[in-house]
């Protein structure tokens, strides 16, 4: 019975090891920098951050403003990832004022995907990549009452798709099982704290899994991240390199299915 059960219980630990996610260069955890809504405040804010710390971040546009349009074209350039955020960030009536034509509601599953369809022509234009993923607008994907995530796999417009929430065990899970339609990420409020953001990415140290984070604003715009809080991660980030694998989530998700 005894040795029954000390099989069981190295099986057991057998199986728990094996859903942590070998990163490359032995790095216990993969963390992902996203940043959504092509806002000014990340071109002036966050990326010369990141380029000066050498980490690659994933930038999901939408409403491109078109005096950016060279700097997110030169962002590409330099390896960051620019991904699908739809053309007009189409979210319920409920999120925030905006004009009817323009919320989720006035929308249909079909008209969702020609507009997720065309945003990739803009990215394309912008990266030359053939290949995008995407974040959903508000974390939502109803369009006209519908869930389009069945029929936006089936059609393979994009590689992937981000949500806006994660859970402690997202964490510790093997990426390699993430249904790729439904990435899990943290966003933060206003006043998070660096050490808060940094808290994040230890957990995924911990547990050997990947943390998605989710920002807007950095330092100006909306829905902001203070300058000093994102200025105190990226730092924690560049002291934990050989811990902490900082890449774009298509290139942490293609490695994970590849080295599951």
């Amino acid at each position: 019975m005894l040795k029954r059960l000390a099989a069981a219980a190295w099986l057991l630990g057998l199986a728990v090891t094996a859903q942590a996610t070998e990163w490359p260069n032995g790095a216990k955890a993969a963390v992902v920098l996203s940043y959504d809504d092509a806002l000014t405040s990340q071109l002036d804010h966050a990326l010369p951050l990141l380029d000066a710390a050498g980490f690659k971040a994933s930038f999901f546009l939408a409403n491109v403003k078109e005096a950016d349009v060279p700097r997110w074209r030169a962002a590409a350039a330099a390896g960051h990832e620019l991904g699908n955020h739809t053309i007009f960030h189409a979210c319920s009536a409920a999120s925030f004022p905006a004009d009817p034509r323009y919320t989720s509601e006035a929308y249909t599953v079909p008209s969702m995907l020609k507009e997720i369809a065309q945003q990739n022509v803009l990215l394309a234009a912008l990266d030359g990549r053939a290949r995008h993923g995407m974040a959903t607008p508000c974390g939502q994907s109803v369009a006209g009452g519908t869930d389009y995530l069945e029929p936006l796999r089936a059609a393979g417009l994009v590689t992937y798709v981000r949500s806006v929430e994660a859970s402690p065990d997202d964490l510790r899970r093997d990426a390699a099982r993430i249904d790729p339609m439904r990435v899990p990420a943290r966003g933060f409020p206003e006043t998070v704290s660096g050490s808060e953001l940094i808290a994040f990415a230890e957990q995924a140290r911990s547990g050997g899994g990947m943390a998605v984070y989710v920002f807007h604003g950095i330092a100006g715009d909306y829905l902001q991240t203070s300058d000093a809080a994102h200025k105190a991660l990226i730092g924690w980030l560049a002291a934990h390199r050989k811990e902490v694998w900082v890449t774009t989530l298509q290139a942490a998700l293609d490695w994970a299915r590849t080295h599951p």
